[in-house]
């Protein structure tokens, strides 16, 4: 069904994609990416709000990729793609300062200390994520582990990001709340009491990226 599915870009095709995100979609808006989209409510609820922006939704697995493309075709948006792919790939698919912005929703934690490696706000990643983003592109994090936010936060300075806005009560910070799009363990972990954890980053000396479409 993934195979077949006119919303996923194919494996052979990826290699295809840097630099030609905006003929894909057909026409020069910003690109956005939803790296680790699991069921693809956020950035399918993104895409829907936000028409003049293109989207892409990535995930490795395919079990949950199924859930997004399914979403998609009981309701069908022409500024979203999907890929099934690693994120360690990303700079092999998205060309040097091809990206607006990029999410990161509720990561894997990787908790052993061993496997730092292998978090998506560790400084290898946000060394991958720089040569994809436009200059001034922004960076936006959320979860509810702590000791993953704390570890985020702490990777920024060494990697040569620089932190526009943080919290660790999101849903108590009526700034940071503005626009706010829930992903399915947002609802999940939120409903139970958990606070969440968001961070918005620019890569140091590139200004805000603010570009006014959100």
């Amino acid at each position: 069904m993934i195979s077949l599915s006119p919303y996923v870009i194919k494996e052979e095709q990826q290699p295809e994609c840097p630099g030609r995100w905006n003929e894909i979609f057909g026409n020069d808006n910003p690109l956005h990416i939803e790296v680790g989209m699991g069921k693809g409510k956020f950035v399918h609820t993104m895409a829907g709000l936000h028409s003049g922006i293109n989207y892409v939704g990535i995930e490795k697995y395919s079990s949950v990729l199924l859930r997004a493309v399914r979403k998609m075709e009981e309701e069908e948006l022409p500024n979203l793609k999907f890929l099934r792919m690693d994120a360690e790939n990303i700079t092999q698919v998205f060309g040097q300062g091809e990206v607006d912005r990029i999410y990161l929703n509720f990561s894997d934690p990787w908790p052993k200390d061993r496997h730092a490696k292998r978090r998506l706000p560790s400084r290898e990643f946000l060394a991958r994520f720089a040569r994809i983003l436009k200059p001034g592109g922004r960076l936006e994090f959320k979860t509810d582990n702590l000791d993953l936010f704390d570890f985020a936060l702490g990777e920024l300075e060494p990697a040569g990001w620089t932190c526009l806005a943080a919290t660790r009560d999101l849903h108590g910070d009526q700034e940071m709340m503005r626009g706010n799009v829930m992903t399915e363990y947002e609802e999940k972990f939120s409903s139970m009491g958990n606070p969440i954890c968001k961070y918005v980053i620019v890569k140091a000396g590139t200004g805000c990226g603010c570009n006014g479409k959100e």
